[in-house]
Formats: structure tokens, sequence, C-alpha cells
């Protein structure tokens, strides 16, 4: 049993004694799991889960039936993890809210992987900023399949001109993994770019997102 394990063996006082990066991810998941199942601790449990599943992202990632399905977890946990979830979100989202979003580029990228980094399908959004480059809102505008998404400049210029925003950072995640934008990225960059420089409206990046890689317009010169 855990209980019989050394304590600086044990998940929560390791945890406590060393600092949570000293954890491994089936010990971080342990924690989260509180307890194991009918013959098995909860750190074999863990274990198991990160086979069956492949990666804490994956697990993530996994829809409510499969993950409900697996041993040792269920509804409630899949509630617990998307608060987790969510509270991480809002956290990487605050030092945004609070400055440049230019000057947080770092932040900016942790921000919008957290967002679109475990979606299945391909999807569009907008970051809207004012005219001190300070976040008003964040948006997924269009969805789409697992390798493309249908693009309207028009309508991001109406939800531009909702929020009267003076800049925007676009952004849309690649499925497949691969962080390089496709000619189909970089032409619709450009149409979305000259329909708001109509309106007098800047694209100060434009980011694809794949996995916990990121790929920026800007800083190389495309936009």
């Amino acid at each position: 049993m855990l209980k019989n394990w050394p304590a600086q063996e044990r998940p929560r006082e390791k945890l406590l004694q060393q600092g949570a990066g000293s954890l491994s991810d089936a010990e971080l998941l342990a924690i989260f799991l509180r307890t194991g199942v009918q013959g098995c601790h909860v750190v074999e449990l863990a274990r198991q889960l990160l086979v069956t599943f492949g990666s804490l992202n994956a697990i993530f990632a996994a829809q409510p039936d499969e993950f409900c399905q697996a041993r040792g977890l269920g509804t409630a946990k899949y509630v617990q993890l998307q608060a987790c979830l969510e509270m991480s979100k809002r956290f990487l989202a605050e030092p945004l809210k609070q400055g440049n979003a230019l000057d947080s580029s770092l932040a900016t990228k942790h921000y919008l992987m957290s967002e679109l980094k475990n979606e299945s399908r391909e999807v569009f959004a907008i970051l809207f900023l004012d005219n001190q480059h300070q976040v008003q809102h964040f948006e997924k505008l269009f969805f789409g399949t697992i390798d493309a998404a249908a693009v309207y400049p028009r309508i991001i210029v109406e939800a531009v001109l909702k929020h009267k925003s003076a800049a925007v950072i676009l952004t849309h995640n690649h499925p497949s993994g691969i962080c390089e934008p496709s000619i189909a990225d970089q032409q619709i960059t450009a149409r979305i770019k000259e329909a708001l420089a109509l309106i007098d409206v800047r694209v100060l990046d434009h980011l694809i997102i794949a996995g916990h890689q990121s790929y920026s317009f800007a800083e190389h010169a495309k936009l």
C-alpha cells in the first residue's frame, strides 16, 4: 500500500519536500486521482492510465465518454479535470489582460496553446486588442475539419467593429502537428490583413499552434 512507502517517495510528501517539478507524470496524476482502486494503489493506477491514453495531454484531451469509461475515472474526475484546465487557461490569460500583448509575446503563445492545442479539428480564433495592445477579448470564430477551416474576412471585420478593436492577433491550430504555414494560411492572412486595413485595424501577428509548438508570421517576416 502507498501509505507504507517511505515518505520521500509518496507523491504528496515528495511535492511538499522537493516541489512539483520533481514529480513524474504518474505521480502528478496520482495526486489528482487521490485514491486507487481495489488491488491497485493510486500511483500504479496513474501509470496504467498513462499507458492506456498515451500521455497526460491525451488524458486532458479525451472526450467525456472515453475518459469516464477508463478504470478509476468517472464523471466526478472529468469535472475536476475540466475545472483544473479552465483555471490554468485563466491563469495564463491574466498577464495578457494586465499588460501589452506584444511585450508578453511568450505569455501570448502559452495562452493560445492552452486554448487550441487539444482541439481535434482546425479552429480559427482572434485575440482582440485595444490601441494600447491590451487584450479585450478572445474568440473562436471558425471551426473546420482535421485539416481545414473556412475563414471569412467579412465576419472578422464585423467582430472587430463589435469589440471596437484597434489591432488583432490571428491564430489557428494544426491538429496534424505540423507547424509550418500552408499556402492557404498565407493567402487568408493576406486577405484578412487587407480587409482590416480598410477600417484602420492592424494584424500584429498570426500564430499557428501545433501541439506544444507555435509558428509566428511576425517573427518570420510574413506579415
